[in-house]
């Protein structure tokens, strides 16, 4: 038999805590508060799905959802000491039990169902299979150490293949006792529709600049206010992909592409070749995918200066001069657009049919090149 692999968590962005981890939720206290108005009603729904783009905090937000939930109890209505207080917010003391346990995965009435190992079990799975939702059985059958809720967390329900996915929606069709669903979903677009209809939804908006700036302190990301900002605004609000961005450099990244495209339609091509170049060493895909995303994202904002709708806050300090000058009218917001399109299939196929990345890189430059040029 294989030795077991220690596979990494799929749900824990590189260089952050993990959202059990993290106490706080910055930034989404509507969302916040509407879950416990519901709650304070008395009329709890079993199933929640927490939207919003990724990496804004939903996973926080239904980790701090289900501490709270199974460390209040239920109300009893023949407690001779009355009613507890209203909650007035979802956090418990640090030093609960059920803190201390779901901290270390190991809270007999919380679930926490996320992608596993593939059929051959040496790396994790593409998707959430049928297999991991079928652990439930075991978790339901159990039952619950101290007669309370069980709270079972979802993260993340649009990786669910079809088979988990109906799986689930049974589940949400006729719902255990006492148990509340919180599925974590990035694209709802993706689920099936009887699912969405089955739950209430609670979504989260990106954050704004200040929250993203106090959010990522609180990680641990040491940087100047300036790569603070500069750093929102690459990342659309959203925590996650600032910290993908720190931890692969994406924003010198960002600032070398700047630089480049400063050259345009010119084009200094001895900088390109070396960024192509540079892009195309082993161990280096990840950087690539995330050029390919940042080459797409100036493209987007150089249609939308076009437009007439710069964007409020630049992540570079030539970005505005470069973005004004490469796309100073619709016509050029035009062609910008159809290029972000024609450029990102162009280089999918080529990675696809194993094109060298350095020349994927390159053609894209050149791409671009072609465009400035056409548009002077």
């Amino acid at each position: 038999m294989a030795e077991p692999v220690d596979l990494p968590e799929p749900d824990r962005v590189e260089g952050a805590p993990h959202p059990r981890e993290t106490l706080r939720l910055i930034g989404h206290d509507a969302a916040e508060r509407g879950f416990l108005d519901v709650y304070n009603s008395g009329r709890l729904h079993h199933g929640w799905l927490i939207t919003g783009p990724r990496g804004v905090g939903k996973a926080t937000f239904a980790w701090r959802i289900a501490r709270f939930l199974l460390a209040t109890p239920p109300a009893d209505d023949n407690d001779m000491f009355g009613a507890p207080p209203t909650p007035e917010t979802l956090d418990i003391p640090e030093d609960h039990p059920v803190m201390r346990r779901s901290m270390a995965l190991s809270e007999p009435n919380l679930y926490l169902l996320r992608r596993g190992p593939n059929e051959k079990g040496d790396k994790l799975a593409n998707e959430i299979l049928v297999k991991e939702v079928r652990k439930l059985k075991g978790f339901f059958s159990m039952s619950s150490a101290d007669g309370g809720r069980r709270v079972v967390i979802i993260d993340a329900a649009d990786e669910m293949n079809t088979n988990a996915a109906n799986a689930i929606l049974k589940l949400l069709e006729e719902p255990p006792a006492n148990t509340i669903m919180l599925l974590i979903c990035h694209q709802p677009a993706r689920l099936l529709p009887t699912i969405r209809s089955r739950c209430r939804e609670l979504r989260l908006s990106p954050l704004s600049p200040a929250d993203m700036s106090t959010a990522l302190g609180e990680t641990g990301a040491d940087m100047s206010p300036a790569d603070a900002e500069a750093l929102a605004e690459l990342a659309g609000g959203s925590v996650g992909d600032a910290l993908r961005l720190i931890h692969q450099d994406g924003l010198s990244l960002y600032q070398m592409l700047m630089r480049i495209m400063a050259t345009m339609p010119d084009l200094d091509r001895p900088a390109a070749l070396n960024l192509a170049q540079s892009l195309a060493v082993r161990g280096q895909e990840e950087k690539l995918g995330l050029f390919f995303k940042l080459v797409d994202l100036a493209m987007v904002r150089l249609a939308r200066t076009g437009l007439g709708t710069p964007p409020a806050r630049f992540a570079s300090s030539d970005e505005q001069a470069v973005l004004t000058r490469l796309s100073p009218h619709s016509v050029a917001a035009r062609e910008w657009a159809t290029l972000a399109q024609e450029a990102g299939d162009r280089a999918r196929h080529g990675l696809s049919v194993n094109v060298d990345p350095a020349s994927i890189v390159f053609d894209m430059f050149m791409q671009m090149r072609e465009t400035a040029a056409k548009l002077r």
